[in-house]
């Protein structure tokens, strides 16, 4: 019967250790507020918090896979922007009544540009699913508008 409360009250124990190591240790104590600003999507607090940790102990596995996890995500960040630029770019191009042949080159520039650039992004299950559809929604719209321009 002492074996069966023991057991129990053993593991409580060590939970608690374990708690208290994480909470005092400085280097997992900056892994966990990375990991909060990694679920709230600020990818660059998360990423500068995590290699801070990981300087400070480079057994934190914690740090290194939030690290990884953020430099993933600000990837997608940037491909994104750089989307969000390139689209307002083709649509000032587009808004003149006649489009030059080097216009349209632009635009075939821009859009390949882009395609190719979302081709070399590494989806992972870990980055933020909205990320990943913004990405491929953009993609697939310059890749409208390429075949668009080479028509």
């Amino acid at each position: 019967m002492k074996s069966k409360i023991f057991i129990p009250a053993l593991a409580s124990l060590f939970l608690l250790i374990m708690v208290g190591y994480f909470i005092m240790n400085p280097s997992y104590e900056k892994s966990i507020k990375a990991k909060f600003y990694y679920e709230t999507g600020e990818y660059k607090i998360a990423l500068s918090l995590a290699q801070e940790a990981f300087n400070m102990d480079l057994y934190n596995r914690m740090a290194a896979t939030i690290m990884a996890q953020s430099k993933a995500s600000l990837k997608y960040v940037a491909y994104n922007e750089d989307a969000k630029k390139y689209m307002k770019d083709i649509d000032t191009i587009a808004k003149h009544e006649i489009i030059s042949n080097a216009d349209r080159a632009k635009i075939r520039t821009m859009c390949d540009i882009m395609i190719n650039s979302y081709d070399k992004l590494a989806p992972s299950v870990v980055i933020d699913t909205k990320l990943l559809h913004e990405a491929k929604q953009y993609r697939d719209d310059f890749e409208k508008l390429f075949e668009k321009a080479n028509r």
